[in-house]
């Protein structure tokens, strides 16, 4: 990763995977862990176990179409509606926006801009 940053700063040409170099413009250092080992990575692995139990575990996608648009419905009902322990009992968007009150210079877009309007 920090190869690709250094070739960033001095407009080197170079390749790399596309999240590898939107991180590195970004300054986020991206860490990778073993898959299956919950002592390392059990939010990623709760996570995903979440997703599968709310869609491809309860319900049957014809298309994948359909399974787009039920993942970002549950999608955005997590961020904006479900309460989460480790977050103090805020919301995952709460939590950002109260961030963003606090340390407004971490962001590069005011996240009270990202809530979805009525139609959406």
């Amino acid at each position: 990763m920090a190869c690709v940053k250094e070739a960033i700063a001095v407009d080197e040409t170079f390749r790399a995977h596309g999240f590898e170099s939107a991180c590195a413009r970004n300054d986020i250092d991206h860490r990778l862990t073993r898959p299956r080992h919950p002592w390392t990575n059990d939010q990623v692995e709760r996570m995903n176990r979440a997703i599968k139990v709310a869609t491809v575990k309860r319900y049957h996608y014809d298309i994948h179409e359909h399974l787009r648009a039920h993942l970002a419905d549950f999608v955005s009902a997590y961020n904006f509606g479900r309460c989460i322990k480790t977050l103090r009992g805020l919301t995952p968007y709460e939590a950002i926006c109260k961030t963003w009150s606090a340390e407004p210079e971490r962001f590069r877009s005011n996240p009270l801009h990202q809530m979805p309007g009525p139609n959406i």
